[in-house]
């Protein structure tokens, strides 16, 4: 693999990481601990931070997959790299949609009824895109 395209997609790779990583994970949870932050705000931020945060992420996918494709890299290059454009795909065409639903009912109605799974499913697909863009970022460096 060139150098330098490794190179550009660690740090697209590590650059996308630090967002998710600050967003989904310290900004978002200690949004709703902020003095006078209502569930309804908390709501209506995070969909805002979160819709900014996802353009974001897919522009970084396609720069990611554009240097990848100039770069032939490694198998393993190439499996982080699906993991995390299909993780960030299905965030974007399932999960989102489901919690702007939910949060529009929220905002809506104030129902605060038992929280949604789709918010753990989420969770749980950041974790996962978390470790494959861990390890797309060591994977190109390294390789």
């Amino acid at each position: 693999m060139n150098h330098a395209l490794a190179t550009a997609a660690g740090a697209i790779a590590f650059l996308w990481l630090g967002m998710v990583l600050a967003i989904s994970f310290v900004e978002a949870p200690l949004k709703f601990r902020a003095p006078g932050v209502t569930i309804p705000l908390g709501l209506g931020i995070g969909r805002i931070v979160f819709r900014a945060l996802n353009r974001i992420e897919a522009m970084l996918a396609v720069a990611v997959v554009g240097v990848l494709a100039a770069a032939h890299p490694a198998v393993g290059v190439l499996c982080a790299t699906a993991v995390v454009v299909v993780v960030l795909a299905g965030q974007l065409a399932v999960i989102r949609p489901r919690l702007n639903r939910r949060s529009d009912r929220v905002l809506a109605e104030g129902d605060t009824g038992q929280r949604s799974s789709d918010h753990l499913v989420y969770v749980a697909t950041e974790l996962v895109k978390v470790a494959g863009l861990l390890a797309l970022g060591v994977l190109a460096l390294t390789g």
